[in-house]
């Protein structure tokens, strides 16, 4: 919005130039002017000249920078033209650009003009400033403290000679170092210079020593009255206060707190002020007088510097501010650079040099301390605001500064001479834990290490009156949310175990006929402890008793059981495909070889194939039974192209047969493509589940015999199913079998007693990162929260609930999670929810198995072979022999049949001889004697 006011001005400016409107009553500014000039003689104009263009509050300032200016040197002569400041910034911007463009000035010195109404709020010097960025003329303001001008996006060629009240943050730090206090309290107004010099001081105390354990901003409407009440109730310092100095009287909150105001405070309202106050304010010698010797000096020593530039540099022809052009001068940014690295050694304000933003790096600063109403410097700080980007450089530089400070001679709040405590009266609290992992570990001993255990002892209950403790330290997630809570709020505790093991539940013990409280919270009421730190779960019983901090840990309930190992088996290799669709891959391999002997068989190009004669005529030759496509063969043929095995033989020969063969080398590709794809997210991306999936699992709302499950007897797990209506069934059964602690149930659960145990979700989840083959299961139910418990109305409430909550934003508690809960165990379980495992024996064993089935009914084939061969050749060799015998008989037939023929041939002979005997009685007797010789 101020930046639009700028423009608004200056572009009116503008449009008085052009129109020629010049009715402006400039007589005072003339004559100033002209009581400011300098008579110079025409010898020394030869030497180059550099004019000063002065807005300044008064005529004595003008005067002082007029003298100032006349003491030039033999090389370089200065003078000064000036004009008083005016309240409305348009009038300024027209005196500047009039004077500027008449003296050919090449810088300017503003003075600091105070508004009644806006305080440091300066109007005329931002429109200053506007116009510098805007034509590139280097301005130096001499009194003007405003952090708003630091700002390079904003004011890019002012030089400050007074540093901004940014750096009193400096100062602060120092003295509270310097008084070793290490608490504090930051309270500022919403005002843009008070955030400023707040957010410099927390920047200062980033990973140091002093700690900002509170940090509160107000408005004109806070009631300062409960905001002290709330600030001084708690242990802290308090730092940095502006307009809450009457409320701090009145509430009479003085003593234990060293209190420290600002130097704006400080010019505020003395009737405010109270004895013990510490302040910072400038040194008196930072006045304008000496501001503008010093600036006079500081720019004879850039300007000497430029003695060898360009003529056209020290021309006193051009105008460097003219308002009528919209040209920056060109060699504005070279004096400017010049001018940030330019120093002044012994001025009249001490050692002048500039850091990167062009604020003045050494300033001198008095300690004041209020003692009876009266200003008192107990001493000095001398700053070094030199450029810092990280803290601890800033903290480096503030540690070589000079700090003096005389503490014997300051009176204290309260008109007290010792130093205060910054604190209240130091606490010794009793805190009662219970030993819970990973929040409570336990260590028998009394050797604890100071770094990392507390010394936990444990009463015994034997019914005796003498007490007798177990010595144990301590450690784990509580342990270090106890000692970062002391180490915040300073105070001391002692810390014991709770004698009967129990958190706190509300029954009757024995004959007694009343409820009470047993365990931590027992004795909570029964003032032997003062805090519970231990992982006490905050529900609706135990908040009627007890009152609770803010939450340190959010958590739920689940369930812990053992891992279901899945072991592969033949099965899951058949899982990738539903079963109608093994039956339809079955089904096709023996159609499409049905269809394929058919289609070879029935083609005419199935049966016949051509050959080459040694003539090489192509004749046609039938085919021979190995070469013809058999129905085996083409069973072997589809099983081979669907199994991806090499076909050697037994092929199609018909181009039919081939072509849907083709088809069905497709399909198999399709088929066992698909079938990799789905194998491979069963076995590889299969890991090991639970085995129920969580509170509505139908073995917890319907118990089985076969299925146990329980959680801890009196617990907030216990109290929890006790209250749902809807858990009732799963409470009646498990209430039986509860355990009196957790480490016997989580026993239980590993040696396989127990199939389920239902407990706080931090609990389970360390103990499935400590041993792989346990895993939670289902969802958290039952969502609460752990938290310190105290009795009602205990004053330590809101200072440990604000301390929670501040370890919460700083990221504290999720360092704790990871190192006790998530990140403590020796061995690291395998993750394959998130990535890809690789596959071991176990998951492939059925598939071993498979090829040695294989193997085994090839040798039984092979068996069943031997057998039908032996069986084959016996019977081959039976007919061989029957075949030998048959062929014997037949021939010994055929020679018997052959013999009765010749017989039969031999009597007809005879018969013809007889014929031919009774002629030849003599050839008959001859041949009978023959024949019976034959016979014979």
């Amino acid at each position: 919005m101020t930046l639009l006011w700028y423009l608004c001005i200056f572009f009116i400016y503008f449009s008085f130039v052009k129109l020629k409107i010049t009715n402006i009553n400039i007589t005072n500014i003339i004559s100033t002017r002209s009581s400011d000039r300098l008579e110079i003689d025409n010898s020394t104009r030869k030497l180059p000249h550099v004019t000063i263009l002065g807005a300044l509050i008064n005529n004595e300032h003008i005067k002082i920078l007029q003298n100032t200016s006349i003491d030039s040197n033999k090389d370089l002569n200065i003078s000064s033209q000036s004009f008083i400041l005016n309240s409305n910034p348009l009038l300024t911007m027209l005196d500047l650009c009039e004077i500027g463009n008449t003296s050919n000035a090449k810088i300017i010195i503003a003075g600091h003009m105070i508004d009644d109404n806006n305080d440091d709020d300066d109007l005329t010097l931002n429109a200053i400033s506007y116009v510098s960025n805007f034509y590139h003329i280097p301005l130096i303001t001499i009194t003007s403290r405003e952090n708003i001008l630091s700002d390079k996006a904003l004011h890019d060629f002012i030089i400050r000679l007074a540093p901004p009240y940014l750096y009193e943050a400096d100062a602060w730090f120092s003295i509270i170092q310097k008084l070793k206090y290490t608490k504090v309290v930051l309270i500022y107004s919403q005002e843009e210079e008070s955030r400023m010099v707040a957010s410099r001081f927390q920047m200062l105390t980033d990973d140091s020593d002093i700690q900002i354990e509170r940090i509160e901003e107000y408005t004109l409407n806070t009631n300062f009255t409960s905001l002290i009440l709330n600030l001084t109730t708690e242990d802290r310092l308090l730092a940095h206060i502006d307009e809450l100095l009457l409320a701090i009287v009145r509430l009479q909150k003085l003593e234990n707190f060293v209190w420290i105001i600002n130097e704006r405070a400080l010019k505020s309202n003395n009737s405010a002020f109270f004895d013990g106050l510490l302040a910072v304010k400038l040194n008196d010698s930072f006045n304008e007088e000496n501001l503008l010797i010093d600036a006079t000096q500081l720019i004879r020593n850039t300007f000497i510097k430029f003695l060898n530039y360009t003529p056209l540099f020290w021309s006193e022809n051009m105008s460097v501010i003219d308002c009528l052009s919209t040209e920056p001068w060109i060699y504005g940014k070279d004096v400017y650079k010049t001018l940030v690295n330019t120093s002044v050694k012994h001025g009249k304000t001490g050692n002048i040099e500039f850091n990167e933003e062009g604020d003045r790096i050494e300033s001198l600063y008095n300690i004041i301390n209020i003692q009876f109403g009266q200003q008192k410097i107990v001493g000095f700080y001398r700053s070094n605001t030199s450029t810092c980007n990280t803290s601890r450089m800033c903290r480096e530089i503030i540690g070589k500064t000079e700090l003096k400070l005389n503490e014997e001679e300051i009176i204290w709040p309260n008109g007290l001479n010792r130093k205060p405590d910054g604190i209240r009266t130091r606490r010794n609290v009793s805190v009662v834990t219970i030993a819970e992992k990973p929040f409570i570990f336990l260590r028998p001993g009394n050797n604890c290490e100071l770094s990392s255990e507390v010394y936990c002892p444990h009463k015994k209950l034997n019914g005796s009156t003498d007490e007798e403790y177990e010595p144990y330290c301590c450690y784990g997630y509580c342990i270090d949310l106890l000692q970062e809570l002391s180490k915040n709020l300073s105070f001391f505790y002692t810390l014991h175990l709770v004698a009967d093991g129990k958190y706190g539940s509300f029954e009757k013990e024995g004959d007694d006929k009343h409820k009470r409280w047993d365990g931590m919270i027992g004795e909570l009421l029964n003032y032997q402890a003062d805090m519970i730190v231990a992982p006490l779960t905050m529900n609706p019983e135990r908040v009627e008793a007890i009152e609770f901090t803010k939450p340190y840990k959010y958590q739920g309930i689940t369930i812990l059981v053992r891992k279901d190992t899945n072991k592969s088996h033949l099965k899951s290799f058949l899982q990738p495909f539903k079963n109608g669709l093994w039956i339809m891959v079955l089904l096709s391999v023996h159609i499409i070889a049905v269809v394929l002997y058919l289609l070879d068989r029935l083609s005419p190009y199935g049966r016949f194939h051509f050959v080459q004669q040694h003539e090489r005529n192509p004749i046609k030759k039938k085919n021979t039974k190995g070469d013809k496509l058999s129905l085996s063969h083409a069973l072997w043929f589809t099983w081979g192209i669907l199994l991806n095995s090499g076909i050697s033989e037994g092929v199609p020969k018909s181009f039919s047969a081939r072509v849907l063969g083709m088809v069905w080398a497709g399909f198999a590709m399709i088929i066992v493509a698909s079938y990799t794809a789905n194998l491979a997210a069963f076995l590889v991306l299969d890991r090991p589940a639970a085995s129920i999936s969580g509170i509505n699992d139908a073995r917890l709302r319907n118990p089985q015999d076969n299925f146990t499950y329980a959680t801890v007897k009196g617990s907030a797990v216990d109290m929890y199913f006790k209250r749902q209506v809807e858990l009732s069934t799963t409470y009646r059964i498990m209430e039986s079998k509860n355990y009196l602690s957790v480490e016997q149930a989580i026993s239980e659960l590993r040696d396989g007693d127990l199939n389920a145990f239902i407990w706080d979700s931090p609990r389970l989840e360390y103990e499935a990162a400590q041993d792989c083959n346990l895993i939670t299961a289902g969802e958290l139910f039952g969502r609460s929260s752990y938290g310190i418990g105290l009795r009602k109305k205990d004053p330590w409430i809101n200072p440990l609930s604000h301390a929670i909550l501040s370890l919460h934003e700083t990221g504290f508690m999720e360092l704790l999670d990871y190192q006790w809960i998530y990140s403590n165990n020796d061995k690291q379980c395998s993750d394959r929810s998130s990535s890809p495992a690789t596959l071991e024996f176990r998951n492939m064993l059925d598939v071993f198995l498979l090829v040695a089935g294989g193997v085994i009914v090839g040798f039984f084939v092979l068996i069943l072979e031997i057998i039908f061969k032996r069986q084959k050749e016996r019977i081959q060799r039976e007919n061989e022999i029957s075949q030998k015998v048959m062929v014997y008989w037949k021939k010994k037939v055929d020679r018997r049949n052959q013999q009765r023929s010749t017989m039969f041939e031999s009597d007809n002979y005879e018969q013809q001889i007889l014929h031919s005997n009774s002629y030849f009685p003599l050839s008959s007797k001859r041949i009978n004697n023959h024949v019976s010789s034959n016979i014979c």
